[in-house]
């Protein structure tokens, strides 16, 4: 069953839109999820990948400090591992870069439910 009328539900287009996302869009596609303690403090259950956690967005995949492998002529070459394949066990909020704050605040699960559930009670009546 198609849901919205404007967005195709062709594979083969779908998979194009996917694979020649522009960069702003496959940041937002490479989100990883966040670790238990992590999730518990931030209410929240994932997070796009970081620049500081050695993204390669041209190849969909990101590169993992000391995940390596060595190659025939003694060299090492970094392993491509999927952002869904991850978990984030430390954020780096910096002081120069307040929008990752907010969207972690934006995201905040319990912040949203309390103010919507104070929104519904007042304008829904109960229908008896």
């Amino acid at each position: 069953m198609k849901f919205n009328a404007d967005v195709s539900s062709s594979r083969r287009k779908s998979r194009k839109a996917h694979f020649s996302a522009p960069s702003s869009i496959r940041r937002k596609i490479m989100s990883s999820a966040l670790s238990k303690e992590l999730r518990g403090k931030h209410n929240t259950r994932s997070l796009p990948i970081r620049k500081d956690d050695e993204v390669y967005r041209k190849k969909w995949v990101i590169h993992v400090d000391r995940v390596q492998r060595d190659k025939s002529n003694g060299a090492t070459a970094p392993i491509g591992i999927h952002p869904s394949n991850v978990v984030i066990t430390t954020i780096k909020l910096d002081k120069d870069r307040p929008w990752r704050r907010a969207i972690l605040d934006r995201k905040d699960r319990k912040k949203s439910s309390t103010s919507g559930d104070a929104e519904t009670a007042e304008s829904y009546p109960l229908f008896q």
